[in-house]
């Protein structure tokens, strides 16, 4: 649960520079992933390959969407930044949620 790791966090005397650079990282590696993903399913020839690998990306960008709502109650991120970030991350679920629902048909229809 998001809100017992932010109280973890609150209630320890201080945040290391370690952990900060902890989070930022797993931040980027979730970022990292979508498009990997993405990239990695469209170069294999079956659709199902294709499916699974865009599954992989949207439970990537939920990832970093956790990452994001980690950082902003811990005040990594401003509350603009996190509005902007947050818009973009969920235009990007939206968008590979309805490719994703394409390819499966597409293959569901063989």
């Amino acid at each position: 649960d998001i809100d017992y790791l932010v109280e973890w966090h609150k209630h320890k005397a201080t945040f290391t520079t370690e952990e900060k650079i902890g989070l930022i990282r797993q931040l980027r590696l979730a970022a990292v992933s979508i498009s990997s993903n993405i990239s990695e399913g469209s170069s294999r020839n079956r659709d199902k390959d294709f499916f699974h690998f865009l599954s992989i990306s949207i439970g990537s960008s939920y990832e970093s969407e956790t990452q994001l709502i980690i950082s902003n109650k811990l005040k990594y991120v401003n509350d603009k930044n996190f509005e902007e970030m947050t818009e973009k991350i969920t235009e990007i679920q939206r968008m590979l949620n309805a490719f994703a629902e394409i390819i499966k048909n597409k293959y569901s229809k063989k």
